[in-house]
């Protein structure tokens, strides 16, 4: 469990990254929320057997760590935790895929390895770009961002009170497994039973939490509006963002650069 409260409450650390002031940090969060998504689309737009033009697609998320002064090894770790689900997705790949698609030489590559690259591929890249942009923005501002670009309120008020609680959630949860396992003795109480009953606990306790956070909010003068720490301004910085890095998106998804730059070596060489 404290391995478990470790791993989720070390999300947090997004939060401190988004409050940073670097000229990423201070873009619009309707650009960046933009660019990631024409970003997320092209990269799952690819064929299955995609592999080498998706290697370029790797210069947005390096410009984003360098230009965010953002800790490239903590969004490396936390890239990694996504990677045995895309393995366990693409797996089979290569047991019911084993007609050859690329050759090196003399070797052959079956089409269903090449396709379980790609998945891992395009899950590293989708993910580090939704964690980037959560690390340049910040999550309340992405909503509010979402909010104002035509998405209902009260998802994005829900979206926003999920991403809030859960660490309230997991505190709370924490606290009981801690409490149960100073109340044991000899290990006694510290099995598969005893989690009927601490989940019933847990159950109320956050029950009652929640019940005393919206009393707090409503004499707060709470009505279903979060204000932004930054004043919202779409302006000539935002539209450049977004217009430049969606251009570079659509040529790379259109024309297979790799293949393009191989041809040209290969034709210069001859």
């Amino acid at each position: 469990m404290a391995s478990f409260e470790g791993s989720i409450l070390d999300f947090r650390r997004l939060d401190r990254l988004a409050a940073g002031e670097t000229a990423l940090h201070r873009l619009d969060a309707r650009a960046k929320v933009l660019v990631t998504i024409v970003f997320i689309l092209s990269v799952v737009s690819f064929d299955r057997y995609a592999l080498a033009p998706l290697v370029p697609f790797f210069l947005y998320p390096a410009v984003v760590l360098a230009r965010g002064s953002l800790p490239a090894g903590y969004f490396a770790r936390k890239v990694a935790l996504v990677l045995p689900f895309a393995l366990a997705v693409g797996m089979l790949n290569p047991l019911f895929d084993r007609e050859v698609a690329v050759r090196l030489g003399p070797f052959g590559i079956p089409g269903g390895w090449v396709s379980c690259a790609s998945i891992v591929v395009r899950a590293v890249l989708t993910v580090s770009a939704a964690l980037l942009l959560v690390g340049v923005t910040g999550f309340p501002e992405i909503c509010r961002a979402m909010e104002r670009l035509g998405v209902p309120q009260a998802f994005t008020v829900q979206l926003l009170f999920l991403y809030r609680y859960i660490f309230v959630l997991t505190e709370e949860g924490a606290r009981s497994s801690r409490a149960r396992e100073l109340r044991s003795f000899g290990g006694k109480g510290l099995g598969i039973a005893s989690y009927g009953s601490l989940v019933g606990h847990l159950l109320l306790r956050t029950w009652m939490r929640a019940d005393r956070i919206h009393m707090a909010m409503l004499s707060r003068g709470f009505t279903g509006e979060f204000h932004a720490r930054r004043p919202p301004r779409f302006g000539g910085k935002e539209a450049l963002f977004l217009l430049g890095w969606s251009t570079l998106f659509v040529v790379l998804r259109l024309h297979n650069i790799p293949q393009l730059l191989g041809s040209l070596v290969t034709g210069g060489v001859r």
